[in-house]
């Protein structure tokens, strides 16, 4: 039997589980949190091997038990899914990027059940979020929005430090707001949405090219087509990130994801652009900053949930 996780009660720091699930890989870690300091006392990372929700959960499951067969015990998972989630039932909708249908899925009892820990579940996006306004770019900011570039558009809206999840729970869904009526059709099931436009794909079906990387590379150096493709690209996204500036003029957009790894040669672009766009505020109060939490970012906000949902 594992030790039992420490009573809310005492003093000593309370450890919490953060697992984010994504396509390729799953990465896991443990927090410590002791009043308001937080601490990353380790995590790992491991190949999603599920084929089917059922076996995803599954995992997510056994990485949790085995956690728990050492100290400290976290007293509470959270864990985070590339798609649509409703919190308060703990139930999955679309998940374009992960295999198998999971519209409808009791993704947190699952695993609760499974896992034997009280459980939270949350978009990844969204964890991406509260943890880079907690612990990254935008601690300290009143509004930081939260942008993920891969292989989709995500992102969550923080305010005061606190996820800002609306009425119904689904706020920050950046990718998914239409911008362009009858466009290409999305994973989510509309039509135009700006992930259509800003996700892996379109640069590689563009380029030719095998890697973000190299076509970020080769627009560097001048190449026809790397350069329209990055172009468009960045001209995409501006149009969705200046429609969020005049609807919640943020203090910062906090970009992360594998593409924000290209740098200035992406967030030099993209800042002018969205200024230009800007008419109702002053250009400059535009505020683009790179992510500071790296590749753990989602696992920490689904601690932090976790944390949050004691």
């Amino acid at each position: 039997m594992p030790p039992s996780p420490p009573s809310p009660e005492t003093d000593e720091p309370a450890a919490f589980l953060g697992i984010d699930v994504g396509g390729t890989n799953i990465k896991s870690v443990l927090l410590a949190q002791a009043g308001g300091a937080v601490t990353v006392l380790d995590h790992a990372e491991c190949r999603t091997t599920g084929s089917a929700p059922e076996e995803i959960l599954d995992q997510i499951a056994a990485i949790a038990r085995d956690r728990c067969a050492s100290a400290p015990v976290p007293m509470r998972l959270g864990f985070c899914l590339p798609g649509a989630i409703d919190r308060d039932a703990g139930v999955a909708g679309v998940m374009p990027n992960l295999p198998g249908i999971w519209h409808g899925v009791s993704v947190r009892d699952r695993v609760q059940q499974s896992a034997g820990l009280p459980t939270s579940v949350v978009n990844d996006a969204r964890a991406f979020s509260l943890a880079e306004s907690q612990l990254g770019a935008g601690r300290g900011l009143g509004t930081a929005v939260g942008v993920t570039l891969g292989t989709g558009l995500g992102g969550g809206v923080v305010i005061g430090g606190k996820l800002h999840e609306g009425a119904s729970g689904f706020a920050g869904e950046l990718g998914h707001q239409i911008v362009q009526i009858d466009g290409e059709l999305c994973g989510c099931g509309n039509r135009g949405c700006a992930e259509t436009f800003v996700k892996t794909t379109r640069l590689l079906e563009a380029t030719g090219l095998g890697s973000v990387k190299a076509v970020f590379e080769h627009a560097a150096a001048g190449q026809p087509s790397a350069v329209a493709a990055v172009e468009s690209y960045v001209s995409h996204l501006a149009v969705a990130l200046a429609n969020v500036h005049t609807l919640l003029c943020p203090d910062a957009f906090v970009i992360g994801g594998g593409i924000a790894a290209a740098g200035p040669r992406l967030l030099d672009p993209l800042l002018e652009r969205i200024r230009a766009l800007i008419t109702f505020d002053r250009p400059s109060s535009v505020q683009v900053r790179p992510a500071e939490l790296g590749p753990i970012a989602g696992a920490i906000g689904a601690a932090l949930v976790a944390a949050r949902d004691r």
